[in-house]
């Protein structure tokens, strides 16, 4: 606004004067009528000016992620992902008994034939059953079974808490997946994502027994493998996955009219292959893997998995991506994310921070990396990240879990430095159930942390469908770039109810796409209400 003051023209008319006022509001009009309107934002801008006007309210910041299309979490292991609550219930229906000094779960006494039915536990150990009643036990079972509370003391560090969890909630009946999957859709669903690929050991009878007395020799171990009976367990391991899912809808009403939300959350599962084992027995696992994802389309990758620290993950780890690379040589449809560059300066030696991710890459061939923290202690890193970039090879993030394993977190972790060099990177939670968190809370962190902006967010959420092992083709025309659609769908608005017939065929042909368009479609009427 112009302002004046008569002193400043002690000898001007009041015409002259008047004349002079007027000009601030002449030269305004023009300058108004010459500017071209101002554009009305689209949705998608005024969702991005949200996020900024909310940056920094923490509760308003997790209230708008929550409901943001997250499009899928790719590196989940279901039994990480339950939470200690639940471990509690079903250990009581699984007649368990409680270790009150370790905290841990233990097998109760056989019963004996007409005796009490009620589980016989060792001295000093009690039936979980009756932990709801011992409110004191129940919450250090919790904290027992979780990150919840920890503090490092002498000798205890988070990344052994972290992963002792495992072997005292473990022992629960293999019947309660379905159970463990309605749970982890459930909690899915409620923060919008649409996509789980979850990781998990089926059960099998024969396995573990083929490989006694058998000496690790090289990859022609496979045919004796094959011929002593290792792909006889397949149709065990596919029944597992058809008990778990009947179990899953039938919880979630799924199919009827008040089905529950999380039967929209599609489910593949990744094979586990438990790399601290005998190298014999590794292949068997991992030959497995790939013989039942050759064979169940619900089973689409495998995965080496626990502590990538330990003696023997360590010493065979060379000898394992070699292991991986052969096999995808004789299973060409099957893919392999591999956890690799779970690691930090201090809990290994320096020169042992050299080259797992590397060699994942190069020799196992991995169409995805797990964690990945330590890739710029690895030798010429920048070489690394431009051809991870090149190979389309994503990063699955796990900001959480690299924090309480590692204490690797802000500008100490490489996610930064993956989007710089162009690598694929997507928000997921490892085990949400045992840091007790959810993948909403990733994106709060990864927003406060790394300042990302809607923009950012977009295009994690896209790529975690764009490279999820789902089979058909992207409806993107170019990874990352997420600008245009194939050209069968070109035309199209992204997300329609009705698409054109050509794209219509297009989706009917590719479960990926489908998704994709899905996620267009939430991103639509997520973005319509800001």
């Amino acid at each position: 606004m112009c302002r004046f003051r008569v002193a400043a023209f002690p000898r001007t008319s009041p015409i002259v004067f008047a004349l002079l006022l007027l000009v601030p509001t002449f030269a305004l009009a023009e300058v108004a009528a010459g500017a071209p309107p101002e554009a009305t934002p689209t949705p998608e801008q005024r969702t991005a000016q949200e996020l900024e006007q909310i940056r920094a309210d923490p509760l308003a910041l997790r209230d708008f992620l929550k409901r943001m299309p997250k499009g899928a979490d790719l590196h989940n292991h279901l039994d990480g992902a339950v939470y200690a609550e639940t471990f509690i219930r079903v250990g009581g229906e699984d007649d368990l008994c409680v270790d009150q000094a370790a905290k841990a779960f233990t097998k109760a006494q056989p019963v004996v034939a007409g005796a009490s039915p009620q589980p016989v536990c060792e001295a000093g150990d009690i039936p979980a059953a009756e932990i709801p009643k011992n409110q004191h036990l129940y919450d250090a079972l919790v904290d027992s079974f979780s990150m919840r509370g920890f503090v490092p003391s002498e000798g205890v560090t988070g990344h052994d808490h972290f992963f002792g969890t495992f072997a005292k909630f473990g022992g629960t009946d293999p019947r309660h997946t379905g159970d463990f999957l309605h749970e982890v859709t459930t909690r899915a669903a409620a923060q919008n994502e649409q996509y789980l690929e979850l990781m998990e050991t089926p059960t099998w009878h024969r396995l573990n027994d083929i490989t006694k007395g058998m000496a690790w020799r090289d990859s022609a171990l496979r045919d004796e493998l094959l011929a002593k009976g290792l792909a006889d367990d397949v149709p065990a391991a596919r029944a597992f996955w058809d008990e778990a899912q009947s179990v899953r809808r039938e919880r979630g009403r799924c199919g009827a009219a008040d089905e529950a939300p999380a039967c929209k959350v599609e489910t593949r599962y990744i094979n586990q292959v438990f790399r601290n084992t005998p190298k014999e027995l590794v292949f068997a696992l991992a030959l497995f893997g790939f013989e039942l994802a050759s064979a169940d389309p619900r089973v689409v990758a495998i995965n080496f998995v626990a502590t990538e620290d330990d003696y023997i993950s360590m010493a065979d780890y060379a000898e394992h991506m070699r292991m991986v690379g052969f096999l995808r040589g004789l299973y060409p449809k099957v893919y392999v994310s591999l956890h690799a560059g779970e690691l930090a300066p201090g809990l290994v030696p320096p020169e042992d921070l050299c080259c797992h991710v590397r060699q994942a890459v190069e020799q196992a061939k991995t169409d995805r990396i797990g964690h990945g923290v330590d890739v710029m202690y690895e030798d010429r890193p920048y070489d690394l990240l431009k051809e991870m970039a090149d190979k389309h090879v994503l990063v699955e993030i796990n900001l959480t879990s690299n924090d309480v394993i590692l204490r690797i977190s802000g500008t100490g972790h490489p996610f930064p430095i993956y989007r710089k060099f162009g690598v694929p990177v997507a928000l997921s939670t490892d085990d949400e159930g045992v840091s007790r968190i959810d993948l909403t809370h990733e994106f709060v962190r990864a927003v406060e942390t790394y300042d990302l902006d809607y923009a950012d967010l977009k295009q994690m959420v896209r790529a975690s469908l764009e490279y999820s092992f789902l089979p058909g083709a992207s409806l993107w025309q170019q990874p990352e770039i997420f600008a245009r659609s194939v050209s069968d769908c070109r035309g199209d608005v992204l997300g329609s109810e009705k698409p054109s017939v050509a794209c219509a065929a297009f989706l009917n042909a590719s479960e990926k796409a489908e998704q994709q368009w899905q996620l267009e479609r939430r991103f639509h009427d997520f973005e319509a209400n800001h």
